[in-house]
């Protein structure tokens, strides 16, 4: 642990302690409150609590955890599961909570991490703490994501996301009913001018195109299946909020707290359902699938109650 000194900003005056020290460090709310817990976060020597409101002209003294290594490390990683493996690839099925690889802020397993658990070898291409990652999923997102194992297959599968070549299919429980059934979500996305830890539509921002089918209708909820024709960070999170439907549990882009609590879910209604994709070196197609998680299949049965 190290001793750093935050003044509050004026944007986070009258914020939870857990939510803007979430923002200001890049720790997860979790571990901002477990750092509450353990007398970690002060004010004029006065231990803080995590749902405490920041206050104007504060200092905050904050023990923050020392920076994770730069390389991942083996940590195994219940319910992850290999959907495909070969000599170039691997394919998991990716829990929530579990980040793509390590970094900055974030003290939870990671996909690199449970792969070497697991003893399975990764290309080294890429910086130290994300080799042979090529497309990430949130760490509130399930399902699919493919990682290389050798040099040439990276290359390969990173031009072919550029390319926008891979066939992304993820499902998507959104709030309220999508009018149109079918339809295309055009607008640009960039980093919140305001909260660097969101992502907004924002003139300037880069082009982001989402397709998406109803599939199911329920009383309060649609579950909509969404094609990503672009793959920007936080892509279906944010367009579904723009047009009035965001996920089912994620507050973070204005879903409703009281659905939310009725579902039980702790992170975003979305999974990557299935990705297809033509193998780096063979050139065949492939694809995989993944079932919903049981957290997931359990929101559904709840709101397809009338």
């Amino acid at each position: 642990m190290s001793l750093r000194l935050m003044p509050v900003p004026d944007g986070f005056v009258g914020e939870r302690v857990d939510v803007a020290l979430s923002r200001m460090t890049g720790l997860s709310r979790s571990k901002v409150g477990e750092l509450c817990a353990d007398g970690g976060v002060r004010e004029g020597g006065r231990a803080l609590g995590k749902s405490d409101r920041l206050t104007e002209g504060a200092l905050l003294e904050v023990d923050l955890p020392d920076p994770r290594p730069a390389e991942p490390v083996a940590t195994p990683v219940e319910g992850m599961g290999i959907l495909y493996e070969d000599e170039d690839v691997v394919v998991v099925d990716k829990p929530a909570g579990v980040a793509a690889h390590p970094s900055m802020g974030w003290d939870g397993p990671d996909v690199l991490g449970a792969l070497k658990a697991m003893h399975v070898r990764v290309a080294t291409s890429g910086a130290a703490e994300r080799q042979g990652i090529v497309s990430r999923l949130d760490v509130g997102t399930s399902g699919c994501m493919i990682v290389a194992k050798g040099e040439r297959a990276y290359s390969v599968l990173k031009q072919a996301f550029r390319e926008h070549t891979v066939e992304k299919i993820y499902h998507a429980l959104v709030q309220g009913h999508l009018d149109p059934t079918s339809g295309t979500i055009d607008a640009p996305i960039g980093r919140h001018p305001s909260r660097e830890w969101k992502m907004a539509i924002i003139d300037g921002g880069r082009e982001s195109v989402t397709h998406y089918d109803v599939i199911e209708s329920m009383p309060a909820a649609d579950l909509a299946e969404v094609h990503l024709e672009t793959g920007r960070t936080h892509q279906i999170r944010v367009h579904m909020s723009a047009v009035g439907h965001p996920c089912v549990g994620d507050e973070t882009y204005g879903a409703d707290a009281e659905l939310t609590a009725r579902t039980g879910l702790v992170r975003q209604w979305l999974h990557a359902r299935r990705l297809g994709i033509a193998h780096p070196i063979t050139g065949e197609w492939m694809v995989f699938e993944s079932e919903y998680p049981d957290d997931l299949a359990h929101a559904l049965d709840v709101l397809r109650l009338p």
